[in-house]
């Protein structure tokens, strides 16, 4: 069952925003960011994988706050460089501006129609009877030449989705809800928390961890 309340395992504004959005889909369930409670330590991103982080930090969390708490990670895979950087997007250089940088100079000779990228995310829901339910969704699409928008954060100035000719930073935060990797895996995360009714059911797990 959707609990009714989650702690988000991040430190970064951005995703606690869309997070939030995200989740509200399931109905009323009350989101709090790890700034609530100053205790939390988040683990190191040392998986191989998106689910292993997102795993460790739910539960870290959890065990730490004594409330269910959902992890997410996510990172751009692009054709050219081998699906790198991947899990180690968030890690690729010191900010996002560093970080479209050194993506955009990796890629200066590659031609357009070799740009394929996607954007994968991995959510992971760790509740207080131990159970750990997760979800990946992927946005595929290409790497501009030249980044464009404002709107959005890390990679999403220089992501063109599939099927649009301008970034998610262009696109902005209602389209980029209908599309984005994170949208896609909170949504099939609810559906694997309630398979019966789905992710809009008005059901909730009350059990106290």
């Amino acid at each position: 069952m959707i609990p009714d309340r989650l702690v988000v395992a991040t430190a970064n504004r951005g995703k606690l925003g869309e997070l939030r959005e995200l989740v509200a889909e399931w109905g009323s369930v009350a989101i709090a960011g790890v700034d609530e409670f100053p205790a939390v330590v988040l683990p190191a991103e040392v998986g191989t994988t998106y689910a292993e982080n997102a795993r460790a930090k739910a539960t870290a969390v959890m065990r730490a706050t004594g409330l269910p708490a959902l992890g997410d990670d996510s990172g751009l895979e692009v054709d050219a460089l081998d699906g790198a950087p991947g899990v180690h997007s968030a890690r690729y250089a010191a900010s996002d501006r560093e970080r479209i940088a050194k993506l955009l100079a990796a890629l200066r000779d590659v031609p357009e129609a070799c740009r394929g990228a996607r954007f994968v995310c991995a959510v992971a829901a760790v509740l207080c009877d131990g159970r750990v339910e997760t979800a990946e969704g992927v946005c595929p699409g290409r790497i501009a030449t030249v980044p464009a928008g404002r709107m959005g954060f890390g990679y999403d100035p220089v992501f063109v989705p599939e099927g649009y000719d301008r970034t998610l930073a262009e696109l902005g935060p209602e389209v980029k809800r209908t599309l984005s990797h994170r949208a896609r895996a909170i949504r099939a995360l609810g559906e694997r928390l309630d398979p019966i009714e789905g992710a809009r059911t008005l059901r909730r797990d009350t059990t106290p961890c």
